[in-house]
Parts: C-alpha cells; structure tokens; sequence
C-alpha cells in the first residue's frame, strides 16, 4: 500500500515538474535578445566568410589539395571543385548577409547551416571548435522565429511581426554558450595545464616582443595564472552571465578574456564570435535599447543617402517595436511542437554527453586523440610530429619511403602527422594509390615521431604494423601506442 502511495507520489511529483519547466520555457519574452543575437551572429558570419575569401584560403585548402581527409561517415559527401566552391562559399556569404537582415530568414538560416557544415566536412585538416559551434548555433537559429522584428522579412509581410517569443527560443543558445564554456573549463582540469601550466609556458614567451605586457609574458608564474585563471573562467563565466548582479562585471570578464586571446594567439574569429555570442544573457530591456540604436544609425544612414539606402530605411522602419506585445509567437501543444521538442532534448543530450566520449577509449586523449574532436578542448596542448611512411610491395620485396609533400599540403602534412585516425587515412590512400601505379598489394607502415607539451618525441604508432590491413571505424585503435607518461621534458633546463 505504502508502495503504490510512494508511485503515486513520484508520478505527482513528476507531473508538477513538467508543468513547472513547461510554463518557464513557453512564457512568452521579448524577442529583443534573440533579433540581436541573428543580426550579430549574420554580421560575424558574413564577415569570416569575406575574410576567408580575401585571404585567399578557398584555394589553399579547398582547391590545391589533391586529397581530403574526409569524416568517417561523410566520405559521400562530393566535394565541389573549382568553381563550385565559390559557388558555393557565396551561398554561404549571402545566406549570412540575409540572416543579419532577417530576409527570407528561415531559408537564409538553413542554406547557411547546410552550405558551412558542408565545407567543413571536406577535410578534417581544417577542424576548429569554433567553426563546430557556428555550424550548432546555425542549426539552432532554424529553429526560431528571430526574423518576427527588425527584419526585412516584417517589412515585406507585417503579419510576421512579434513582440515576444517563447522563452525556449532565447534559452537554447544560453544553454549552448554553456556547455561550451562549461565542457573547456572541465577539460582544463588535467594536469599538464594545472600543474605545469602547459601548453601556456611555451606558447607564452613567444609573445614576449608585445609592448607593455611582454616582459610579464615570459615570466613562468603568468603562465601559471592564465592556466588557473582561464580554468576558472571557463568553469564560472556562464553562471555569472545569468546573474543580473553579477553580469556586467562577467561580460567586462567576456571582453577581457576574449581580447587577450586575439591579442596573444591566432585563433581567427573566435574571440568575436564569443563576445558577440554572450550578449544573449543581457535583460531584455538592454537588448531593446541596442535595437533602438541600431535603428537610429540606419535612419541616420538612409538620411545621408538621400534617396538611396532603401535597405537601411527597411530595416530601421522595420524596427523593434516597443509596443505592447501583439501575441507570442509561441509553440502549441500541436505534433509539430512535440517533434521541436524532442528534437532539441536529444540535440543537447548528444551536445552533454559527445565531449565525454573519450571515456570509452583506453589511454590519454591528447596523445591518440579517441574522441578528441567536437569536445571543447580548446587550445589545450602543443602538439607536433613529423611521419615517414614505409611502403613495401610483397611481389618484388621492394621496399620504399613516401614523400608526403608529394600528396599532401604543407597544412595537411602537418596536421596528419600527429593525429592517428589522419595517418590510417593516408596509409589507405597511399595503398590505392600505388596500387593504381600498378603495384600489388602493397603493404604501408608508419613511423610518426610526436612530441606532446614539450616532452621528447615518442613514436605513436607500431611501426611494425600494416595500415592497410586495419579499418576506419570509432572503435579503439590497438596499433596506437600508450603514452610515454616518464617521457622527460626538453624545459627541463628552462627557467621554471
């Protein structure tokens, strides 16, 4: 009897806390901060597009490459060729400009969503954990009506205009921002950055030239305080941001944090994505004012043209309104909400339990790199090798080195040399290739010398194994040799 009480109890209990999370993620709130985040999120995109551009790397690592170290599971993928490419990075440029400008948002948002995610699937050469989270929060900015204020959208069709959405519309990047925060912070507690304040305690003295704060740079005990201090960081920023009381100190924390980064290290548009990311966790009314000056600055602009500027007199006619809220564009209980839910549920639950992943793999992350990718382990070592690849044709015993220069990019050499699911990859290309050459069924080893934050370099591969007998897969990778823990340090003799 107790029993069925104590069920009876917990199903109540349950139900109570759905109805709860239910009423605190449809209330409606102003659409201020999510119109904000789309047209800085669209700014940032189409400026790293154009920066992309002028650099010239469309080329360099989408054109030049002979071969691409494709995603397990995406080798479908085609890769288009010059000049498809541009076609398609103006997809991209063009959908982030309508993003920003909130013209034919939804279909902006999702060909930019399918037109970044697809050029970062090429080559895993070119992996970066902040193009990882564009391609997240693009995906997310599908899902929300962000283009119901200060849009051309609401200028074309003012039906469209809303003043508040569902809280869940703002929530998710909040929670996004988090565990990205959260999961860098966690994967800082490892003993290399605590203890001995690497990578930091390399990279460091590199800046040692910069005025003003470079003689402190080359003091180990900076090291040891941007280790700790980015740890905490980490760990305490997303927290702080929620705080009303706290949020102005955490985002000055934001500017700074972020400016020293671009300062100290190329690291591309990361430390503006972030900062501009962050501003989500500002008041409503906050985000408000900000559209009101956007607003003026493009009347302002529309005057000074003249006649022309007819997208900045759109855009400032379409405005945020401060009337009162003319109805929530808010999720029924319909099917089509019930799926958008249980989407976005199993989106973060992948998102929570992905960068743990590395749990299932015998050995040290940083070194076999099992689950290393798409965890938020940003900037956490310093990591360099150089692989020379045996090949040896069993029908005549000849044996031979391959020049991986003659295949690869500089770029590409570079980063297959330390990572061992690149360097199977390239040992199943070279056996195609030379079986292509006419070769038998030739047999490729490797010998890759890697050194990790500084320690000696050790081999991380078996040298005595074939490649080419072993398959891609997510399983664990026996012919990865375990991690030297007593490899002696070459800083043994520098200044501590």
């Amino acid at each position: 009897m107790s029993s069925i009480m104590s069920g009876t109890g917990m199903r109540s209990r349950a139900k109570a806390l759905r109805e709860r999370a239910g009423r605190f993620f449809l209330k409606p709130v102003s659409i201020a901060p999510l119109v904000v985040f789309r047209v800085l999120f669209g700014a940032l995109m189409l400026a790293g597009t154009l920066r992309f551009a002028w650099k010239g790397w469309i080329r360099d690592l989408y054109i030049t490459p002979e071969y691409f170290f494709r995603y397990y599971g995406f080798e479908w993928l085609p890769v288009p060729g010059d000049p498809a490419i541009y076609g398609l990075f103006l997809l991209m440029g063009l959908s982030a400009l309508g993003i920003m400008l909130g013209y034919r948002y939804r279909w902006s948002a999702l060909l930019f969503f399918l037109s970044f995610t697809w050029v970062e699937l090429i080559d895993k050469t070119n992996y970066l954990n902040h193009y990882y989270f564009v391609s997240l929060v693009s995906f997310l900015l599908i899902l929300v009506p962000a283009h119901r204020s200060f849009s051309l959208d609401v200028r074309r069709r003012p039906s469209l205009k809303r003043a508040s959405v569902p809280a869940w519309c703002v929530h998710i990047f909040k929670l996004q921002l988090g565990i990205v925060y959260v999961h860098a912070g966690l994967a800082k507690l490892n003993a290399d950055w605590l203890m001995e304040a690497l990578p930091l305690k390399l990279w460091l003295p590199a800046r040692a030239h910069l005025p003003l704060i470079g003689g402190w740079l080359d003091e180990t005990v900076t090291a040891y305080l941007f280790s700790w201090g980015g740890a905490l960081y980490d760990l305490s920023i997303p927290f702080l941001l929620l705080y009303g009381r706290t949020r102005a100190f955490a985002y000055a924390a934001v500017v700074l944090f972020h400016g020293m980064t671009a300062l100290l290290f190329q690291i591309g548009m990361f430390p503006y994505i972030m900062t501009g990311c962050t501003l989500i966790f500002f008041s409503p009314a906050f985000h408000e004012r900000l559209l009101g000056v956007m607003r003026a600055a493009g009347r302002k602009l529309a005057f000074r043209r003249g006649g022309g500027g007819k997208a900045a007199r759109s855009l400032s006619g379409a405005g945020f309104s401060r009337d009162p809220v003319e109805g929530s564009a808010g999720v029924r209980t319909t099917l089509r909400g019930g799926l958008l839910h249980a989407a976005l549920v199993i989106f973060f639950m992948l998102q929570l339990l992905v960068p743990h992943r590395h749990l299932l793999y015998p050995g040290n992350v940083f070194w076999n790199e099992e689950g290393y990718r798409f965890s938020w382990r940003v900037m956490l070592m310093e990591k360099a090798g150089h692989a020379v690849f045996h090949v040896r044709d069993p029908d005549t015993g000849r044996e031979w080195q391959v020049s991986n220069y003659e295949f690869l990019t500089p770029n590409q050499e570079k980063m297959m040399a330390t990572q061992p699911d690149m360097i199977l990859q390239f040992a199943h290309y070279l056996e195609d290739h030379y079986r292509s050459e006419g070769y038998g069924d030739v047999a490729v080893s490797v010998e890759a010398r890697v050194t990790l934050n500084g320690r000696r370099s050790s081999l991380l591969v078996d040298p005595g194994v074939d490649l080419t007998e072993k398959e891609r897969g997510l399983a664990h990778k026996e012919w990865i040799l375990p991690y030297p823990r007593n490899a002696q340090s070459w800083m043994g003799g520098r200044k501590q």
